[in-house]
């Protein structure tokens, strides 16, 4: 079994915005820190909710997506960004019940995980 992210060993190797992988690591974490272009406030993403640490998921597209919390049950953020255009992302928030809610990339206010990656993936 697969550990989560945030148990995985951190590397902290800087990476360029090309060379960030497009599945998920399953041996280690890419740490917000290890990314050279990254934009201001990727690493404190989830600050606010309790979480010190940002990790690298992986592509979507066009889209880079970063997580700062649990993967499954709490608080916790994403932040997709696009690789072409580091000025702009979008966000979703995860609550501890479940539910969530974020803007996509098509601009909809989308309530559903997957809708919100589904928006990602479609305006790649």
């Amino acid at each position: 079994m697969t550990p989560p992210a945030e148990d995985r060993p951190l590397d902290h190797t800087p990476v360029h915005t090309a060379d960030l992988p497009a599945t998920p690591q399953r041996e280690r974490s890419i740490p917000a820190e290890a990314w050279v272009e990254a934009p201001g406030g990727l690493a404190t993403l989830g600050a606010d909710l309790g979480h010190a640490q940002t990790y690298y998921i992986r592509r979507i597209g066009r889209w880079l997506l970063w997580r700062a919390g649990p993967a499954a049950k709490g608080h916790a953020r994403y932040l997709a960004v696009a690789a072409d255009d580091l000025a702009l992302h979008c966000a979703y928030r995860v609550y501890p019940d479940g539910t969530g809610e974020g803007v996509g990339a098509d601009g909809v206010a989308h309530t559903r995980f997957r809708a919100w990656k589904e928006a990602l993936r479609d305006t790649s």
